[in-house]
C-alpha cells in the first residue's frame, strides 16, 4: 500500500493517481516526497531501505543501504505482499547536529 502525501488516503501499489484528490503518487506519495527530500539533504549521505518482518522475498532481498543516485523506488514493483509493499526509506546522516 502506499500512501498519498496530500490527502493521507492508501491505495494499492500499481495505483499511479490517488482515487481521492488525485495526486500523481510517483511524486507526490509519502514514501515519494520522502526520498526527494533525502537526496536534497547535504546532510544525507546515504539512505537504508527498511523492510518488515513479514516482507515478500523481492523487498526482503531489496533490503540496505544505497547511495543517493542508486536507491530504489517504492513500492516495488512486483512485491508479492498480501497488503503491498511495506517497505520505508530512511537517512544515513553524516551528521546529526549542526
Amino acid at each position: 500500500m502506499q500512501t498519498c502525501s496530500r490527502c493521507n488516503t492508501s491505495s494499492p501499489d500499481p495505483v499511479t493517481e490517488c482515487p481521492n484528490c488525485k495526486a500523481d503518487l510517483r511524486q507526490l506519495s509519502v514514501n515519494a516526497v520522502a526520498l526527494r527530500k533525502f537526496i536534497e539533504n547535504p546532510r544525507v549521505t546515504a539512505i537504508r531501505i527498511n523492510v518488515a518482518g513479514d516482507a515478500c522475498p523481492l523487498c526482503y532481498e531489496s533490503r540496505g543501504t544505497f547511495e543517493k543516485t542508486t536507491v530504489p523506488r517504492l513500492p516495488h514493483e512486483g512485491c508479492s505482499h498480501q497488503y503491498g509493499c511495506g517497505c520505508t526509506y530512511e537517512p544515513v546522516l553524516n551528521e546529526i547536529y549542526p
